[in-house]
């Protein structure tokens, strides 16, 4: 089968009035089964909140219509679009899903019930952040990039690391151990910096960058350029002002936390 023959996984490129829902039966059956696991897990930690459960299950939904919804199948057509899936995908679904401690209901599913008594460390929140980093500057590159649309494999190659990534970095980020408050804040801002920069990139360059595209944005009322740009400054601006209001929502709640903390003798040592 030549590249002209096929189909990605979200279908064929999407147009104005053509756009489709994925319904993927083993999508579908992977979402119900990561549901199930949780609240498997989440019964047996018997430390988790109700609270914590419908924030994992938010978080699951946005994924879920990240992958499923007829944003998939525009994501074929228009660079934007495959864009805006990963940022739904890593700064929303991702957040959510460990502020329902995923990670807990998960260790709870291997016996592990207790919750850690500490968070995590410098070296686990720069690892976190340049494996993030890696991953969305290597999937953004025209050669991986126009891979996934001519081999799924490599497409689910792309989501999986991608997500695994993302979940590296928020689980430190959201869990830092207490001496490593600071290098969160640093890590926090080195992220928005780093996808500011890949932002710039490719909203200033002055030609297009994914041959993939030639003909496909055109339909969208988009030039190839228009699209990549758009893209660009989708990365840039709101995923950049969305990660920064996570990092000084995070600095401020631990800031709070430590200054009620300063104030008790046993602790302030006064």
């Amino acid at each position: 089968m030549n590249s002209s023959q096929f189909i990605p996984y979200c279908g064929e490129a999407a147009v104005p009035g053509g756009l489709t829902w994925n319904f993927d039966p083993a999508l579908i059956t992977a979402f119900i089964g990561i549901a199930a696991l949780y609240s498997i897990g989440f019964r047996k930690a018997g430390v988790l909140r109700q609270q914590q459960q419908l924030l994992f299950l938010i978080g699951l939904l946005i994924a879920a219509a990240a992958l499923m919804s007829p944003l998939c199948n525009l994501s074929v057509a228009l660079f934007s679009a495959r864009v805006t899936q990963h940022m739904v995908l890593t700064l929303v679904a991702v957040p959510f899903l460990f502020i329902g401690r995923a990670e807990l209901a998960l260790a709870a599913l291997f016996g592990r019930c207790r919750p850690p008594t500490s968070g995590h460390t410098n070296m686990s929140l720069w690892l976190g952040t340049a494996a993030y980093a890696i991953v969305i500057w290597t999937w953004h590159l025209p050669g991986p990039y126009e891979a996934t649309l001519q081999n799924n494999a490599i497409y689910w190659l792309m989501h999986i690391t991608t997500i695994a990534a993302a979940a590296l970095l928020w689980n430190g980020l959201l869990r830092p151990h207490r001496d490593s408050v600071g290098s969160a804040v640093l890590v926090g801002f080195a992220t928005v910096m780093q996808m500011t920069l890949l932002g710039a990139v490719l909203t200033l360059a002055r030609r297009p960058l994914f041959g993939m595209h030639e003909n496909t944005t055109w339909a969208w009322g988009l030039s190839p350029l228009q699209d990549q740009q758009l893209g660009g400054l989708i990365m840039w601006i709101p995923a950049g002002l969305l990660f920064t209001g996570y990092t000084l929502l995070h600095f401020g709640l631990w800031l709070h936390r430590y200054e009620k903390m300063s104030g008790q003798p046993e602790i302030g040592g006064r």
